[in-house]
């Protein structure tokens, strides 16, 4: 059993990095071959809108940019499951990972009311959010419900509903003194961070683990 995290942020080793690797470790301590896949070390770009993949003489479910994300593509829509793991920026995932799920989710659909997906069978998954917001900012912000089309889609496209862990008000900096960030506390933000990040951690290899029992139940 093969599970891809796809890491939508430019930190390779950074707050979302950390989270998807755990969830990795989750999913691997009940049996399953995993890898994480850095978006920014790739060179890509978002749909085209050519429509190559919705072309009745073509074949359907396959987007037709030769780059890096190419294999990419290829590598999710044979994966068992699939972990999507973006940091919030501006109140939105990062530019990166919304590129990539434009690539596979709409290359997936194809405009038909008898067929709502052609990746022919179910792809569990689950998003994994960073931010730097306290918990009380994103629901103030209606942040969550701002992030709900892409799982929305997902859940169409892949056939089944999204898993969803949210990380808040994570660090951003090892030294706040070297940043303008007077907005913030870092003490309090440490100190958050002290008292949160191994039950966050937990949260996320049980997420990882219960990715690969999701897929186990449904192969069954």
């Amino acid at each position: 059993m093969k599970i891809i995290a796809i890491n939508g942020s430019p930190r390779r080793t950074g707050n979302t990095a950390t989270f998807l690797h755990k969830a990795l470790e989750g999913a691997a301590s009940v049996g399953a071959d995993t890898e994480c896949i850095d978006l920014y070390s790739l060179n890509y770009k978002g749909c085209l809108s050519c429509f190559y993949c919705k072309r009745k003489d073509k074949e359907h479910g396959t987007c037709i940019i030769k780059d890096d994300l190419a294999p990419v593509l290829e590598k999710v829509k044979a994966a068992d499951a699939v972990l999507f793991g973006s940091p919030i920026y501006f109140m939105n995932i990062t530019s990166g990972m919304q590129a990539f799920l434009e690539r596979l989710l709409f290359s997936l659909y194809i405009y038909s009311r008898e067929i709502p997906s052609v990746l022919g069978k179910k792809l569990p998954s689950a998003f994994l959010y960073t931010m730097n917001a306290t918990e009380e900012r994103a629901q103030e912000a209606h942040l969550l419900d701002s992030l709900a089309p892409f799982e929305t889609f997902a859940a169409t496209i892949l056939g089944t509903a999204p898993r969803k862990f949210y990380a808040f008000n994570t660090l951003q900096f090892k030294d706040y003194s070297q940043y303008e960030s007077s907005i913030f506390s870092e003490a309090d933000k440490k100190a958050y961070y002290e008292k949160h990040i191994a039950e966050e951690l937990q949260q996320a290899y049980e997420l990882g683990r219960q990715l690969v029992m999701e897929t186990k139940r449904d192969e069954a």
